[in-house]
């Protein structure tokens, strides 16, 4: 199967089809697109087709690829974990921005942690720090200590099941926390989303703000004097949000991401 053929085969089904034919030819070559694109490779085998297939049906992008990266690491990722998000980086600007200039985190929290993709690449950006990473699904718990492994941080990350915050007695740096934040009946979840993406780790009730009322009040109790707790939010909820952890005694800031959009509150210790 040729490239052009790929994209046109996945217009529809992708909002970057000749990307996403591209990562894919890479992926069937065993190779990095940098290396596709510097060579000129412009066709596939059998292998490559099938996986145009895959994606042209709607599975994501990296299901299938196996892997996404995300701030300075890579992510392994499957069905029954949550893929990670550019958007979510928002979270780790704000905590970079933060401690920059003074002491770096000792200790990171991830509430929610999926496959790990904030705690590990917290610790990617802080040598020095170890870190909790704690989830309700096992199998993102598997997939969490397998990237931890894969990227020699082993020794740094633990892992935990658990209910976000409840039944920790530690104190933590940073805090950092992507947790289901779609309303069920929200009309606008792109298909390949919520056909695949596992279900409680998008979906928080009929307004989606669930979970922020559960984790609001457990966050005095975690959070280090000095330190910075962010939680990621739905474009459209920074004031109720806001107004869940002022109500938990919490002055919250507000961050935008790249595009502009509101994406994080975060909280001083």
């Amino acid at each position: 199967m040729k490239l052009s053929e790929a994209a046109a085969r996945l217009e529809g089904a992708s909002e970057t089809p000749r990307l996403d034919a591209e990562l894919l030819l890479a992926n069937a070559l065993g190779m990095e697109r940098d290396r596709l694109l510097l060579e000129g490779i412009r066709e596939g085998d059998a292998t490559f087709a099938a996986l145009v297939e895959r994606r042209a049906a709607g599975e994501p992008l990296a299901y299938i690829t196996g892997s996404r990266h995300f701030w300075t690491v890579e992510i392994k990722v499957g069905p029954g974990v949550l893929i990670p998000r550019p958007d979510s980086e928002t979270l780790l600007d704000a905590a970079v921005a933060h401690f920059k200039g003074g002491k770096a985190p000792a200790r990171i929290l991830d509430l929610g942690t999926g496959p790990g993709s904030l705690l590990l690449a917290g610790l990617d950006e802080w040598p020095g720090a170890t870190g909790l990473g704690v989830d309700a699904s096992q199998t993102a718990l598997g997939y969490a200590r397998a990237n931890a492994k894969a990227l020699d941080m082993e020794e740094r990350a633990s892992f935990r099941q658990g209910d976000w915050g409840a039944g920790i007695e530690e104190r933590f740096d940073l805090i950092l926390c992507n947790p289901p934040y779609i309303a069920e009946t929200d009309p606008d979840v792109a298909a390949d989303v919520r056909t695949h993406e596992p279900g409680e780790a998008l979906f928080a009730g009929e307004s989606g703000l669930d979970d922020y009322r559960r984790i609001a009040p457990q966050l005095g109790q975690l959070l280090a004097r000095g330190g910075l707790a962010v939680l990621e939010i739905g474009h459209d909820q920074g004031e109720s949000v806001a107004a869940i952890l002022e109500s938990s005694g919490f002055s919250p800031l507000l961050h935008r991401d790249l595009a502009g959009r509101a994406r994080a509150l975060s909280i001083r210790g």
